[in-house]
């Protein structure tokens, strides 16, 4: 069929182009990642126990308090592939107050009837890096230190509690509400979207390049290439295939690499299956004859007139095994077989926040769950789409 009309057809399909369009949103979002998560440390791993399980649309006073390690400033891509090591650390306050050159902050409680807790902290210390070994010193209404650069700093009482109230008191609002641990669970579900993104990517073109071998090897050449092939897609069929990626998890060990391996090992066989069949048959049309005549080679009559034919299966297929890859990943997290923490994943999170449902929270695991539910679907609306516009018996 030609490309206009497969376009055509799939265009006119608007569940397909819904899936589409939900596809290239997630994936834009997870592509942008760190740039667009409101928490930007390494993973979204920035924990504060005293916020656990706060409700979607939950607003607290951060004071922003200088850490004294320094920093070194990445550039754009190494802050959008790994996220940026925070300058300052967050401290949820109810209210604060100062005395001289200290800021007494009544530390944030979701027990209202709990005795309040205070905490000190210097102002120079909450501003800038200072020097471990670095005596404040103070001199009337002012204080003077030496800063993590070894030059000595002096300033006003006055001018450092403006700067404070200024730039270091900030008010942070969670969308979704914080997970188990209180972290900010939107940033989260954004960098879990990229985790899904990258095991579908890497499983299906695993499953691609195993598949598309294998199977055209098959069904080019058939005699005992073919009947190897055919036992290794039945004694891999035979096993269920989760107690397989289990199995080759615990082979290659837990990691990132190793999911994204094990899922696209197993994924292979369908797409051989498929391969084998087309080349069965498009190995006996005129033109392949034709070619054979004139002497090509067996590489270029695969490669050059047979597998460029087979677009349309192996696109639908992949569309159905992303989806088989992000749902496996998930199981594979909530087995705990997964991306080791604090690696966000879909998954690890209903693993975690499962036992919620029962308190009165169940939109802890439900919002990863909800974003599986629609990634999933919108994948196989697509793939579905794909097959009706490739398929030439349909009107």
């Amino acid at each position: 069929m030609k490309p206009n009309r497969v376009y055509e057809r799939f265009v006119s399909n608007w569940q397909g182009m819904t899936g589409l369009v939900c596809i290239a949103l997630i994936g834009l979002v997870a592509l942008a990642g760190y740039l667009i998560t409101p928490d930007d440390s390494p993973h979204a791993n920035e924990q504060h126990l005293e916020l656990a399980a706060m409700k979607p649309g939950f607003k607290v006073t951060m004071l922003l308090v200088r850490r004294n390690s320094s920093i070194s400033r990445k550039n754009l891509l190494h802050r959008l592939v790994n996220g940026t090591e925070p300058e300052y650390r967050f401290v949820p306050v109810k209210q604060i107050g100062f005395d001289r050159k200290y800021l007494v902050a009544v530390l944030y409680d979701q027990d209202e009837n709990a005795a309040p807790l205070t905490e000190t902290f210097l102002l120079p210390d909450i501003l800038y890096p200072i020097r471990p070994d670095s005596a404040c010193i103070e001199q009337g209404d002012s204080i003077s230190w030496v800063a993590g650069n070894g030059v000595r700093m002096k300033a006003s009482f006055s001018d450092l509690q403006k700067k404070v109230l200024s730039g270091n008191i900030k008010e942070r609002k969670y969308l979704l509400g914080t997970d188990r641990f209180g972290r900010d669970l939107l940033s989260r579900i954004i960098l879990g979207a990229r985790m899904s993104f990258s095991v579908g990517f890497i499983a299906v073109s695993i499953s691609l390049l195993l598949g598309l071998l294998l199977g055209s090897i098959a069904g080019y050449y058939r005699g005992w290439p073919d009947r190897l092939v055919l036992w290794l897609i039945q004694v891999i069929w035979s096993v269920p295939t989760l107690l397989m990626v289990i199995a080759i998890t615990f082979v290659l060990g837990k990691g990132f690499w190793q999911v994204f391996v094990a899922v696209g090992l197993t994924m292979w066989v369908e797409v051989a299956r498929v391969v084998r069949g087309q080349v069965l048959s498009l190995r006996e049309k005129e033109y392949v004859m034709a070619a054979k005549a004139i002497g090509l080679s067996d590489f270029g009559i695969l490669f050059r007139h047979i597998l460029p034919n087979l677009a349309g299966p192996v696109i639908i297929i992949s569309a159905s095994n992303f989806a088989s890859a992000i749902l496996m990943e998930a199981g594979l997290s909530f087995l705990g077989l997964g991306v080791p923490p604090p690696v966000p994943s879909w998954g690890s999170m209903i693993k975690e926040h499962y036992g919620y449902i029962l308190v009165h929270q169940a939109y802890l695991p439900m919002i990863p769950g909800i974003a599986i539910m629609i990634l999933v679907l919108s994948f196989t609306l697509a793939g579905n789409a794909l097959r009706d516009a490739f398929d030439t018996k349909t009107v």
